[in-house]
C-alpha cells in the first residue's frame, strides 16, 4: 500500500498558514492524492487544488498551473529527491510503498549465485527507497556482495530517474549485474541501456523477477533505426520543452548550430506536451529532436523520427561520417 507523508503536509500548513494549496503527482497516485486533498480541506478549510495534468517527475512539477490557481504552496507527491523542495513554494512529499521484496529477493539471490554472479548493484525509484537496506541484507546473507551507488544532484543513493543513472555508475566496472527494485520496466530498461549490463527487475506485487535486457535491446534497436531514418531529413525541428524543469533552450541552440554546420535546415519549436497528435501540424518538418525529456522518443511511437539528445549527437556524427559510440552509455541523457 502506498503511504503519503500527510503529517509533513499538515505540519507545513500549520507553520506557514497558506490561504490555499495545490497538490500534484503521478497518475498512479491520484486516488491517494484526492484522499489527501480531502484531509487538508476538512482540517484547514482552505481551497485545496488537485492539479490533474500529467506529472512525470521533478522535472514536471506543474508550477505554472499552481501559480495560475493562486496556490501559495505546491505539494508534489511521490517524487522523492535529495532536496526538500524548490524554494518555499514547492515542497516534495514522500509516498512510499510498503510491499515486501523478501521472498522474490531470496529467489533471485539463488539464481544469481547459480550464474556465478558475485557482486551486484541495487537501484530503485522513490517509492521503494526505504526498502533498499533490507533487500541489501537479504542478498548479503545469501553470499552476494552488494553496492548501493552514490547519488548525485537530485538523486539519493541507489535512486534513478528515467534519464539519470548516476548511482548505477558507481563501481560499474566491478559489477556483475544490476537489480532494480520496483515494477517499472521504464526505469529498469533505462538502467540496462545506460550501463550495458544485465539488469533484473524485482516485482513486489507479483513476487517475480524479470531479466530486462531483451526489452532494453528492443528499445536500442528502435532508437538506432530512428537515427538512420533522420539522416535522410532535410528539415529538422528542435523541440524545446516549455515546462520549467524541461526547459533546455541553451542545449537546443547548441544543437541548432551543429545541424546547420552539416547542411540541415532547422526550425525551433516550443511545446508543453510532445505528442504524435501535435507533431502532425508540422508537415514540412522531416524529423524532430526534443531536448525536454530523453525518454519521449525512446518509449513512445511517432510516425516521424523523434530523437533524444544522445540520438541527435549520434546523428550529427553520422552526417559528419564519424564513428558512433554506444549512444546511451551515459549517466545522464541530457
Amino acid at each position: 500500500m502506498i503511504m503519503i507523508d500527510n503529517q509533513k503536509i499538515i505540519r507545513i500548513i500549520e507553520e506557514r498558514k497558506p490561504k490555499s494549496v495545490a497538490l500534484d503527482g503521478p497518475d498512479g497516485l491520484m486516488s491517494k492524492i484526492q484522499e489527501t486533498a480531502d484531509i487538508i480541506a476538512e482540517k484547514f478549510e482552505i481551497p485545496t487544488y488537485i492539479i490533474g495534468d500529467t506529472c512525470w517527475g521533478s522535472c514536471d512539477l506543474n508550477t505554472h498551473a499552481a501559480n495560475v490557481l493562486g496556490a501559495e504552496i505546491l505539494f508534489n507527491i511521490g517524487h522523492t529527491i535529495s532536496m526538500d523542495g524548490f524554494g518555499r513554494e514547492i515542497v516534495m512529499i514522500d509516498a512510499y510503498e510498503d510491499m515486501p521484496f523478501d521472498e522474490v529477493a531470496k529467489r533471485l539471490a539463488s539464481e544469481l549465485l547459480g550464474r556465478n554472479y558475485r557482486k551486484i548493484s541495487l537501484l530503485t525509484i522513490s517509492q521503494h527507497l526505504p526498502q533498499l537496506e533490507n533487500v541489501r541484507g537479504i542478498f548479503e546473507q545469501s553470499g552476494l556482495s552488494v553496492v548501493i551507488g552514490n547519488g548525485k544532484g537530485q538523486l539519493n543513493d541507489g535512486q534513478v530517474f528515467g534519464c539519470e543513472f548516476y548511482p548505477a555508475h558507481s563501481e560499474s566496472d566491478r559489477i556483475d549485474c544490476y537489480v532494480f527494485l520496483g515494477q517499472s520496466t521504464f526505469h529498469s530498461a533505462g538502467v540496462a541501456l545506460s550501463t550495458g549490463k544485465q539488469t533484473f527487475m524485482l516485482d513486489p506485487y507479483f513476487q517475480e523477477y524479470t531479466e530486462i535486457s531483451s526489452v532494453a535491446e528492443e528499445l536500442h534497436r528502435k532508437a538506432i533505426l530512428s537515427i538512420y531514418k533522420a539522416a535522410d531529413a532535410r528539415t529538422i525541428g528542435i523541440i524545446i520543452g516549455i515546462k520549467d524543469g524541461q526547459f533546455a533552450k541553451t542545449r537546443a541552440l547548441e544543437l541548432k548550430k551543429e545541424f546547420e554546420k552539416v547542411g540541415m535546415k532547422v526550425r525551433l519549436i516550443g511545446l508543453t506536451e510532445i505528442t504524435e497528435e501535435r507533431m502532425q501540424i508540422f508537415s514540412h518538418v522531416d524529423a524532430f529532436v526534443q531536448v525536454a525529456c530523453p525518454r519521449i522518443g525512446i518509449d513512445n511511437h511517432f510516425k516521424k523520427p523523434m530523437l533524444s539528445v544522445p540520438q541527435a549527437r549520434a546523428l550529427i556524427k553520422i552526417l559528419k561520417k564519424e564513428p558512433v559510440d554506444e549512444i546511451f552509455r551515459l549517466s545522464h541523457w541530457l
